[in-house]
């Protein structure tokens, strides 16, 4: 073997997240904050302002349609080499909101509020993840 040869490979290069990771962060981040001003909306309702459940109501429309679009970033950002478990968790707290959606409308509220509290937990832990060095690192540990 010559050990004066260099050799001038340049090693493949990995496909990370990035406009994927982004997306994902920007719309998980809208999601957090509609889904955190829902129980002060329901609090504001309770505590006598009823026009509050107005807000209460069009917000839930609102976090229904931001967390299909979270699905969707979740696919790019599956495909961009992203982590496997987002895009079922984004698929499963989609189900949550039009449930809790459901639950709401129809006044169920012994299941309303525990899902609520649910829903809230879930897009936080969503939320901070989103923002950690973990999120960019592609899967199955490929640098």
């Amino acid at each position: 073997m010559n050990t004066l040869v260099q050799t001038t490979e340049t090693p493949a290069k990995v496909r990370q997240p990035r406009v994927s990771l982004w997306s994902l962060r920007i719309v998980a981040t809208v999601n957090l904050v509609l889904v955190l001003l829902q129980p002060v909306f329901a609090g504001l309702f309770l505590t006598g302002d009823v026009d509050a459940i107005d807000l209460h109501s069009t917000t839930a429309t609102v976090v229904v349609f931001v967390e299909l679009a979270l699905v969707g970033v979740a696919v790019g950002y599956l495909v961009a080499r992203g982590r496997r478990w987002v895009l079922p968790a984004t698929v499963v707290l989609l189900a949550a909101a039009v449930l809790q959606a459901f639950l709401g409308y129809t006044r169920t509220l012994a299941f309303h509020v525990p899902l609520g509290v649910a829903i809230v937990t879930a897009s936080v832990f969503l939320g901070i993840w989103v923002w950690m060095p973990a999120a960019a690192r592609p899967r199955d540990g490929a640098r």
